[in-house]
Parts: C-alpha cells; sequence; structure tokens
C-alpha cells in the first residue's frame, strides 16, 4: 500500500464541462502540486484526468467528476510513496518505525492540507458569489 494515500470528495456547483476544462488545464498544475510533476496517462474528458506523480512522492494521482444533480462531485485521488534521493522518479522505503511513521503522517498531512486548500479555492472561483441552496 502507498504510503500517501488520500481520498477527497468535493461538491462543487457548476457545469461538468466546464470544471473538466479548468481541470485540464496544465497551467495550474504547478499551482495545485508545486512539488510534483504529473504526466497524463489517461485523459478522459469530461470524466477526469489520471496521472503519473513525480517529485517529491512517486505514484498516481485522479481527478473524477461526476454529475450529481446541479453540480459535480469531485472524486480526487493520490497514492504515492515518498522520492528516493536525487532520484524523482524511484520510491523510497521508510522504515517501520515511530520516526517513519512520523514521516509518513507529515507527508499525508502536508499534501492532504495542500489540496484541501486548492479545491476549496476552485470551488470558489468556479461557484462565484452562489449562496448555498441557490441553483445553479
Amino acid at each position: 500500500m502507498a504510503s500517501v494515500d488520500l481520498v477527497d470528495e468535493t461538491y462543487v456547483v457548476v457545469d461538468r464541462e466546464l470544471l473538466a476544462s479548468v481541470i485540464a488545464d496544465r497551467a495550474r498544475w504547478d499551482l495545485w502540486w508545486p512539488e510534483l510533476t504529473l504526466t497524463v496517462f489517461m485523459d478522459r474528458g469530461v470524466d477526469g484526468i489520471r496521472w503519473s506523480v513525480s517529485g517529491v512522492l512517486v505514484g498516481s494521482s485522479e481527478i473524477w467528476l461526476e454529475q450529481v444533480g446541479d453540480g459535480v462531485l469531485l472524486h480526487y485521488y493520490l497514492r504515492a510513496d515518498p522520492a528516493a534521493p536525487g532520484s524523482p522518479a524511484l520510491a523510497r522505503a521508510i522504515p517501520a518505525s515511530p520516526h517513519g511513521q512520523r514521516q509518513i503522517d507529515s507527508l499525508r498531512t502536508r499534501h492532504t492540507l495542500a489540496w484541501k486548500r486548492s479545491v476549496w479555492a476552485l470551488k470558489d472561483e468556479m461557484e462565484g458569489a452562489r449562496r448555498p441552496g441557490d441553483t445553479r
């Protein structure tokens, strides 16, 4: 199992095609994941994108866009291990020790918080001045 295994779901009241085009904008990827290099291995159009991940982590990531009611449920997955020193493409083993567990916990927390900041900013951008309960 990957050291970092994040799963997140965020509901965004927006047209799925618009959200898919924003997700596909490669310029945003560096803002959302500054420590990671993403390589598309499956562009699923309005359904989302799957990436290979390298950089400080090595593994895979996915955004799946599911139409739900008046908006989109944005599913986010990141499954990765820390990169080996000097190699952004090879994973390194984390020792099975209290120190190793703290390293993994720190990575999980850092990437979870960074993603939540990014996705909430995206939600705010997409929904604009819409108030809870308002339709699109």
